[in-house]
């Protein structure tokens, strides 16, 4: 190494930025995210309303064979009231009709935990003879074969051709506890049989439809005459 290169002067490191220049970009940066993420919600949050209606009313008329029509009410504070631009609290329900314009049922939502995540199921409940008689799967992310199996397994779903919901007029919810009993071992009515295998899951849709039928149908069973004349005023 020559003498000349020992000499050379070192080279300045550069200036750091200010504090105020990384806070100022920061807030930029979290600024511009902050509206992608609201452009990007408002974008999306009407087509998956609109997805979220069309499963909803394809699976109205998965329970309901029979289904012409349907109308939308919501339960506020034990009160029906029909679904306007103003209601934005309370559990939707739909009252179901024939071709003639009679009652056929009342379809509920209902969710639980399962083994993954949350279960969300759409179900029918047949108000004269009170028994819940099909559900349809809204949401799951269950293990395929596994908790997926509620919706395909025909033993599981067969405990729903007329799954005991009486509703105990005198003091409000249901008569008997819906509940999901081991495989194999169901005795009652108002029992659902377990998928083997798939206990977790299995056990997610009685607590789902017990915590849904003691708060809601008997607000339903109560209402019965307005929602068979619902129909008869909206058409007139």
């Amino acid at each position: 190494m020559t003498g000349s290169e020992l000499k050379k002067p070192l080279q300045q490191a550069p200036d750091m930025p200010s504090a105020w220049r990384l806070v100022s970009t920061l807030t930029v940066v979290a600024l511009l995210s902050g509206i992608l993420v609201v452009l990007v919600y408002q974008y999306t949050k009407p087509i998956i309303a609109e997805n979220k209606r069309i499963a909803i009313e394809r699976a109205i008329f998965l329970i309901f064979p029979d289904a012409n029509n349907a109308l939308t009410f919501r339960i506020e504070d034990r009160r029906v009231v029909p679904v306007d631009a103003n209601t934005t609290s309370g559990e939707i329900i739909h009252a179901v009709y024939d071709r003639s314009g009679q009652l056929l049922g009342i379809t509920l939502e209902a969710a639980a935990l399962g083994y993954q995540d949350e279960v969300r199921i759409l179900y029918g409940f047949d108000p004269d003879k009170q028994c819940i008689i099909g559900f349809q799967v809204l949401k799951t992310a269950e293990t395929p074969g596994l908790g997926s199996k509620i919706s395909t397994d025909a033993d599981f779903q067969a405990n729903f051709h007329c799954l005991e919901a009486q509703v105990d007029v005198q003091h409000g919810g249901l008569r008997h506890a819906i509940r999901t009993v081991k495989h194999g071992s169901k005795q009652h009515p108002w029992e659902i049989d377990a998928i083997s295998g798939a206990t977790i899951t299995s056990k997610a849709v009685g607590r789902m439809l017990n915590d849904s039928g003691q708060q809601l149908l008997p607000v339903v069973v109560d209402n019965l005459q307005l929602f068979r004349d619902a129909y008869q005023a909206e058409t007139g």
